[in-house]
């Protein structure tokens, strides 16, 4: 079960636990000392007998009768009983006043209410079972993830992890390994022909579409451009894409490793030598 939820139920008894006594205090703190309207109606109404009467045996009703109506009338004596010796009591079985009693409810509640809520946070923040973007994802079997690039017309976008995986051609690997001082990270998915871009402009952040007409990234915010491996190609952003890195497993499957995001390559880069191959979705691409 979810610690949260565990939390918020053992917030919920505590509460209910401290309403109850409450009321139950109220009940008996109103009762000490008062009679019911009814009560005292109905003694009004009963016959009481004389004094002579009780002294003649009347029991019951009657007997209350007189002790109620005539607390002054003279009742029959009862013989008294030997005094019985004085036992000091022991402390420990001596009764908590009601004022220690709810002093020390009151802090045990609060104790208890306050580990549930450092338990349930302490469960809330500690990871578990993540999955997505943060995490090592899964993308699928390369023949796969290339098929889906030529499906998307050159791009193929990966909502769980936030990424672009675009193909990465075979004759640039020897550039690459020269030119990008994160090589090593990302080896594997550009020997398999693939490489994995976050989509975040490194400008200001925006989330940067492809351009199917010039096969480029090309940001709506302020016009930054990048070629289709998301190395920069004009505009303000200070690098290209960054990057995540990447493996492929024993199945062949493309592994990225969304929780680690890796500075795009620098300015003037260009291991592809891609060009645009049509109109630009976004205008004014050159330098600033």
């Amino acid at each position: 079960m979810d610690p949260l939820i565990i939390g918020a139920i053992g917030v919920a008894i505590l509460a209910v636990a401290a309403l109850g006594l409450a009321l139950r205090n109220r009940d008996t703190s109103t009762a000490i000392g008062q009679l019911s309207g009814e009560t005292v109606k109905r003694d009004r109404k009963l016959d009481v007998p004389e004094p002579e009467a009780v002294a003649a045996g009347a029991v019951g009703r009657q007997v209350e009768a007189v002790g109620s109506a005539r607390g002054r009338a003279a009742l029959v004596a009862a013989e008294s009983a030997p005094p019985v010796a004085y036992v000091p009591p022991d402390p420990e079985t001596i009764g908590v006043a009601r004022r220690q009693f709810l002093n020390r409810g009151i802090l045990a509640m609060f104790g208890l209410g306050i580990t549930s809520f450092g338990a349930a946070s302490i469960g809330f923040l500690w990871p578990q079972n993540v999955s997505g973007f943060g995490s090592k994802v899964t993308v699928g079997r390369i023949p796969d993830i290339q098929a889906a690039i030529i499906a998307g017309g050159g791009f193929f976008y990966v909502p769980e992890g936030r990424m672009w995986v675009t193909e990465y051609p075979a004759t640039a690997i020897e550039k690459a390994s020269s030119q990008y001082g994160f090589y090593g990270q990302v080896e594997q998915g550009l020997n398999a022909g693939v490489t994995a871009i976050y989509q975040t402009c490194p400008h200001l952040g925006c989330r940067v579409p492809e351009c199917l007409t010039s096969q480029w990234f090309e940001c709506p915010c302020h016009g930054s451009q990048y070629n289709r491996v998301g190395e920069k190609k004009g505009g303000p952003a200070p690098r290209g894409m960054d990057r995540f890195p990447m493996e492929v497993n024993a199945a062949n499957e493309l592994i990225v490793d969304t929780a680690t995001v890796i500075q795009g390559p620098a300015i003037g880069t260009n291991t592809t030598g891609q060009e645009a191959e049509g109109p630009n979705c976004i205008s004014g691409a050159e330098e600033h």
